[in-house]
């Protein structure tokens, strides 16, 4: 699963208005998590399921295999999630004998005929209604809403919304929609019949066998996964989509699209065939499934799920022409949720106390990808913006990436389990080396392949194939918590010509690790390869001709770690010429940021950052400098005229004009004019605020041409004053991400928070349900991101509230308007009570 994160920026405002934010078990007695126990065995599960679009239910019939696991039992137990249960019997070749059962609290008793050993078989059949609306377990962080089963627009009364149905089943939600042991530790076959109008396509696990036309304009479609997979991964997809044709090798992959985006399909999820053949070579382990097939939800209630064979993304994979010129913003989750087929799907995670073995793998995939086809300094890059969302949040400092005692199960898809797992698996590479890591994964694969597993058994592939020791690593990086908090100095001997480099660690409990230091002489750099012991105090040794330049540790940006150095500009400069490596180039530019503008060293360093390679850090120089200081403008004013006009990245093109427009200078205009025209939202979206800029009285005359879609947070920040003001009704959806967070942007940015006030309000007295859904499912997230944090709570409801008062006023003065007006109080309400 790939998580919906709120952008940084936005939960940085939030916490730091406000009481620092607590962990969502903090101070609740935790307990010990189990593996759930295996007392019954599932073979195989087969559904006829059809649909009452009207109430929202599914009708089901389920013929359930199973075997006891290992003790003998005549009974068995599933988890069955706000159903009616209408018949249960046992199927004898096509015989059916009622059995008796006991169905309460969401759990379903059967008592069997007799007592079955293990692996003697028997089938279950039980005829049910799914009534996914009854279902009261709650949404985490991760997955906002958790009942199973969902249908959108089931009676197509938003002209604006395709009627659609699909599933979710992570974590525990499937056995909403069909009665099942829901646990990850439960894998079986499956088939699906699923009947439905014959204008939909569906979509399920396996391949599709048969597809029969029935009366009254149904059709029967039979999908069959004839290889075992746990039961949070099964998956119903019906809808009126387009089904875009790709393949690897002699396997189908379909992306099934809304068709407004068909035209744009392989624009989005062209890779995937790419991305299959670079897993499966770096694997050493072909894509083990019969197709692979990806759809997009509407309302989705995460980020994207890796469902066997079909992955669902959330609609925000849709994109045009004028955000993908700019980047695919989706393709780190498109390899993510594919790379879930092996580490996930194939072999799964035996509890969720350890997820990480899913999700730190599908999370570093990305970074394999990035490596793969666009390079070393875009995979750092992504490395370092995922682990840094760790750093930054201090409440998951104390979590250990392997967990047993959290409060509830969702707690666990968190920064740690994703980001900080993802940063463990690059460090485990950088310390096997490539072949021994990948042959480890391999291993594990292998050995586990249509199973179960934990960190344990991932621990010994690698060992069994590095014939290393990983104890020490695991115990301090899976099974504790924190990272290694670092200051140092430094200490020339000129009589042994010797500097020592002595490294502390100011966090409780002490690291070991490898640890890269350069060591400047004579402004070149040496790089020594060190062993940090568990100490607090390590020192090293190095030979140098004199006091050195620069010393510079973690120079291979490998190490997880909070690192304080401080370096002058002279030093950054030093540091970024001299360094190959992203995270130190990186690292340079970012310190010079209070020295811009008063160093001469600083004005080079950005000269230098905008003939980088890698457009990230042209893009930082960029945001960094202030072309209204002269002494900016003379030194890099004609070098960042060319990057708008002449970079190859359409971003970097978008950032330089930005920087431009600092100047207010009218001789840029004609750049700024063509810019509105381009096809890039970036360049677009920043060449209109430019023209603003530097001439107010056009934002009348150009408010029409503002598309948010796509665009960055600074932009929409930048446009958000002109976009109210001039009623743009247009992109008063796309408004929600800053008037949803109004009451705390005011305590940093009084003159952008009025005007996210004024457009929460103006959202709020309109009639407009897509921008008020989007204020409501923004704060849903918020609030499974903030944990216990009573004060923003009590701040969101209030404004909310305030929200929920405008739209009843509204509804009294258009009653014409009820039915839409309604849904939005509804949203409203139920954002309300979510916060209760």
């Amino acid at each position: 699963m790939r998580k919906v994160i709120l952008s940084m920026a936005i939960l940085g405002i939030m916490f730091s208005a406000n009481v620092s934010a607590q962990t969502e078990t903090s101070g609740r007695e935790k307990v010990y998590r189990a593996t759930h126990t295996k007392v019954t065995e599932l073979k195989h599960t087969k559904l006829k399921v059809n649909f009452d679009y009207q109430k929202e239910q599914m009708n089901g019939e389920e013929w359930l295999t199973a075997s006891p696991y290992f003790y003998p039992t005549n009974e068995l137990t599933l988890d069955a999630k706000g159903m009616l249960i209408h018949e249960v019997s046992l199927d004898s070749n096509g015989k059916k004998s009622p059995l008796k059962y006991d169905y309460k609290n969401d759990v379903l008793k059967i008592t069997l005929d007799k007592t079955y050993q293990k692996n003697q078989d028997y089938t279950v059949y039980i005829k049910y209604t799914s009534r996914p609306n009854e279902v009261k377990q709650e949404g985490s962080m991760a997955i906002n809403d958790a009942k199973g089963l969902y249908f959108i627009n089931a009676q197509g009364t938003d002209p604006d919304l395709p009627t659609q149905i699909w599933t979710q089943g992570e974590t525990e939600s499937s056995s909403a929609w069909f009665p099942t042991i829901d646990k990850p530790n439960q894998k079986t076959t499956q088939e699906i019949y699923m009947t439905v109008p014959d204008k939909y396509v569906t979509l399920s696990n396996g391949v599709l066998k048969t597809s029969q036309k029935e009366s009254n304009g149904l059709r029967t479609d039979h999908w069959v996964m004839d290889k075992r997979h746990s039961t949070y991964l099964f998956f119903m997809g019906v809808g009126e989509y387009a089904i875009v044709k790709d393949k690897w090798k002699n396997i189908a992959v379909d992306y099934y699209i809304e068709k407004e985006y068909e035209p744009y399909a392989k624009q989005i999820y062209g890779n995937t065939p790419e991305m299959i053949e670079f897993f499966s070579k770096k694997m050493n382990y072909d894509y083990p499934w019969a197709k692979y097939a990806q759809i997009s939800g509407r309302n989705y209630v995460s980020g994207a799920m890796e469902n066997t064979t079909a992955t669902l993304h959330g609609s925000d994979i849709l994109q045009k022409p004028g955000q993908l010129i700019d980047e695919n913003k989706w393709e780190d989750t498109i390899a993510h949720e594919l790379f879930h087929h092996w580490f996930g799907d194939l072999v799964t995670a035996e509890s969720w106390s350890n997820l990480t073995v899913n999700e730190s793998f599908a999370n570093y995939s990305e970074y394999l990808w990035n490596e793969y086809k666009y390079g070393k300094d875009q995979a750092d890059y992504h490395l370092m913006s995922e682990v840094n969302m760790y750093l930054h949040n201090p409440n998951d400092f104390k979590k250990n990436l392997v967990r047993f005692n959290y409060e509830s199960r969702e707690d666990v898809f968190d920064l740690v389990t994703y980001q900080k797992g993802g940063g463990i698996l690059n460090m485990l590479r950088n310390y096997l080396g490539d072949d021994a890591f990948f042959a480890g994964m391999n291993d594990y694969l292998k050995t586990n392949e249509y199973q179960n597993a934990e960190a344990h058994q991932l621990r010994l592939s690698f060992e069994k194939v590095s014939g290393k020791d990983l104890n020490w690593f695991f115990n301090q990086w899976y099974f504790g918590s924190g990272n290694p908090k670092i200051n140092y100095s430094t200490a020339f001997e000129p009589v042994k010509k010797q500097v020592t480099v002595t490294i502390n660690q100011t966090q409780e409990e002490p690291f070991q690790f490898p640890l890269a230091i350069d060591v400047y002489d004579n402004g070149k750099p040496k790089r020594y390869n060190v062993w940090v012991n568990a100490d607090a105090k390590n020192t090293f040794s190095f030979d140098v001709s004199k006091t050195p330049d620069l010393v510079n540790i973690n120079a291979d940006g490998i190490l997880l770690a909070d690192i304080t150095d401080t370096k002058t500009p002279e030093q950054n400069l030093m540091q970024f010429t001299n360094s190959k490596e992203f995270k130190s180039r990186y690292v340079a530019l970012t310190g010079i940021k209070d020295q811009v503008g008063k160093n001469p060293a600083a004005t080079k360093l950005l000269a230098a950052a905008l003939k980088d390679p890698f457009f990230r850090i042209r893009i930082k120089a960029l945001e960094l400098m202030d072309l209204s200081n002269p002494e900016q403008m003379k030194a890099l004013g004609a070098d960042v005229e060319k990057l708008a006009t002449n970079d190859p990245k359409t971003l970097t093109q978008a950032a330089a004009i930005s920087a431009l427009a600092k100047t207010k200078d009218k001789k840029y205009l004609p750049i700024f004019e063509k810019g509105v025209g381009a096809v890039s939202n970036a360049v677009k979206g920043n060449s209109l605020g430019a023209l603003i800029t530097i001439d107010p009285s056009k934002a009348n005359t150009l408010a029409d041409k503002i598309d948010l879609e796509g665009t960055s947070e600074d932009l929409q920040a930048q446009l958000l004053p002109i976009i109210v003001k001039n009623k743009v009704t247009s992109q008063m959806p796309n408004i929600a991400q800053h008037a949803a967070f109004y009451p705390f942007i005011k305590f940093q940015n009084p003159e952008l928070g009025k005007a996210a006030e004024d457009g929460f309000n103006w959202i709020m007295t309109s009639d407009n349900l897509k921008a008020t859904e989007s204020v409501t499912k923004i704060v849903g997230y918020a609030k499974n991101q903030m944990g216990d944090n009573p004060q923003a709570k009590m701040m969101i409801v209030q404004m909310l509230k305030d929200g929920l008062a405008k739209k009843m006023e509204l509804l009294k003065q258009n009653p014409q308007n009820a039915a839409s007006i309604n849904k939005q109080i509804d949203a409203l309400n139920k954002a309300i009570e979510n916060y209760k």
